[in-house]
């Protein structure tokens, strides 16, 4: 009689699978829920407890690591000295492992202890798995459900119906898995024990180490029809373990494929609104615009209508063609206002019916909904020729202890309001980059500049083409100013209030520039610089 092992914590398909199974004789043998779930089905199942002869142990930490369980897994049929050796310890050899692990990657993804992280590292199910994929002349193993259907047809006539092709590319797929699975542990305890504050410029490092080894394990979403131009071919890759709020865990509702721009895009777009990630319950709903991965436009509203009129207003000339993410629901008034334009997508947490009845109009507009999460320190990988550069992400949450207002005049109560959300902006605009606001929107963006004088006057003359009036308006910048000539430039437009960094040898010159100008300059100790 062929022996089966079944112990998955995915239990999609595995009644049919077991059911089969169990109809074309072969005895199954289980452990803790999969076996209960089996036995609940009208299937009778072996406990791994009779075969090993030995008790779980540690709550279940203790059950399959015997050597009833790998002696059978790992016996090769064809020499006599290992069936001998089963005979002689009374056990039994085992033809088809079912596996699947633990669920480390989901646990951590919900932000649990560490405590609640390691529990979900599995060690007897890898060690099956790698065991029967090293025998798989003899052995099936299984570890994606969706290969049930493909083994049930090849072990019609019995076990030995398999052929040497699907055995060796289901060993194959169970080395690969158990490969990602380890490289997700080991990222994840890699992020463990830094400072609570990672945002923050002086404990940028600290308590934090990259491995020596990196191991990447990338599973492919989809070919793209070309990258950022049509003769480099494309395709999207999802990190095993992507945190939520990330591109992985996107859904799109309507509209074209997503092109590989698109999904830069997308991802800068969604980087922009996060700083204001649940805030939207509170009123403060976030809409961003972007082109090219930097913003033209993004302001605050009562609603995301009102939101989405304040950010066009910002440049409404370069939002053609762009990008669109909210912190907010969709509904059906901000529909109509986002339908006035052409757009290429918008992303959401989620999109109402009426919503999506007049954005399905426009057959091609993509609509995209992904959760806005703020995200905590997860890896943030960057191609170069030959190789990655590693860092963790940039932190979308702006403490303010370190906080210093360093000119002789302070801001008001409003002209902080509009340094905090200038902050906020400023980090996901390219640097060199400066941002002019005032009332919760921006007007005035100058990024991606060789100098940062040239981003301030390149600020100014946005706002002033859109007829904004500077005086009184607030300024921030992504890092800090090397001369006084940028606030020499914004003092010229009427900026009134100044946050940066601080940190460059000539401050006290930038300082003194602001005391004669009369502006108030904040120094938030952190750089925010987007390369």
């Amino acid at each position: 009689m062929p022996r089966a092992l079944l112990s998955v914590s995915d239990k999609d398909g595995l009644l049919p699978f077991a059911r089969t199974l169990a109809e074309r004789g072969w005895q199954l043998v289980s452990t803790g829920g999969t076996a209960r779930v089996l036995r609940e089905a009208g299937l009778e199942v072996m406990d791994v407890a009779e075969v090993t002869g030995h008790p779980e142990m540690m709550d279940g930490r203790v059950k399959t690591l015997h050597p009833a369980v790998h002696a059978g897994i790992l016996a090769r049929r064809e020499l006599a000295e290992d069936r001998e050796a089963l005979e002689r310890h009374g056990y039994t050899g085992i033809d088809l492992v079912a596996v699947n692990l633990y669920p480390f990657r989901e646990t951590v993804a919900r932000g649990v202890e560490l405590a609640e992280a390691i529990e979900q590292i599995d060690i007897g199910g890898p060690s099956m798995l790698r065991s029967a994929a090293k025998n798989h002349c003899h052995v099936l193993v299984v570890v994606d459900p969706a290969d049930y259907p493909r083994v049930l047809e090849s072990t019609g006539q019995g076990p030995a119906g398999a052929d040497d092709a699907l055995r060796l590319e289901l060993a194959r797929k169970v080395f690969a898995h158990t490969s990602a699975y380890d490289a997700a542990i080991a990222a994840y305890l890699a992020g463990q024990g830094q400072d609570d504050n990672r945002g923050r410029q002086s404990v940028a490092t600290a308590g934090f180490e990259w491995p020596d080894r990196l191991e990447l394990r990338l599973s492919k979403v989809q070919d793209l029809r070309y990258g950022e131009n049509p003769d480099q071919p494309a395709a999207f890759y999802a990190a095993e373990g992507a945190a939520a709020g990330t591109l992985p865990h996107m859904r799109q509702l309507q509209g074209k494929e997503l092109s590989f721009n698109n999904l830069m895009d997308v991802d800068a777009a969604v980087l922009a609104v996060s700083p204001w990630a649940g805030e939207a319950e509170q009123g403060r709903v976030a809409c961003a615009i972007l082109k090219h991965t930097t913003p033209c436009g993004l302001a605050l509203g009562g609603s995301a209508e009102e939101a989405y009129r304040r950010a066009l207003s910002s440049d409404p000339t370069s939002a053609f063609g762009g990008i669109v993410a909210l912190n907010t629901a969709v509904d059906g008034a901000a529909a109509e206002a986002l339908a006035e334009h052409f757009l290429e997508v918008i992303v959401a947490p989620s999109f109402d019916e009426v919503a999506r009845e007049r954005l399905g109009r426009k057959k091609n507009l993509r609509l995209i909904e992904l959760p806005i999460e703020r995200g905590a320190g997860e890896p943030d990988y960057r191609s170069v020729r030959g190789g990655l550069l590693a860092q963790t992400r940039l932190s979308m949450a702006f403490p303010e202890d370190g906080w210093n207002v360093v000119s002789e005049r302070r801001p008001d109560e409003a002209q902080m309001r509009d340094l905090r959300f200038a902050w906020r902006v400023v980090a996901s605009v390219k640097s060199n980059a400066i941002v002019l606001a005032r009332d919760a929107r921006v007007l005035g963006i100058g990024a991606g500049q060789m100098s940062r004088v040239d981003a301030s006057r390149l600020a100014v003359l946005k706002a002033g083409d859109q007829g904004f009036e500077l005086p009184g308006a607030v300024l921030a910048s992504d890092a800090f100013f090397p001369f006084r000539d940028g606030v020499d430039a914004a003092a010229a437009a009427g900026i009134t209030a100044m946050i940066q960094p601080g940190g460059s040898v000539r401050d006290e010159e930038v300082i003194a520039a602001a005391d004669e100008h009369g502006i108030a300059m904040v120094f938030t100790g952190r750089r925010v610089f987007r390369h």
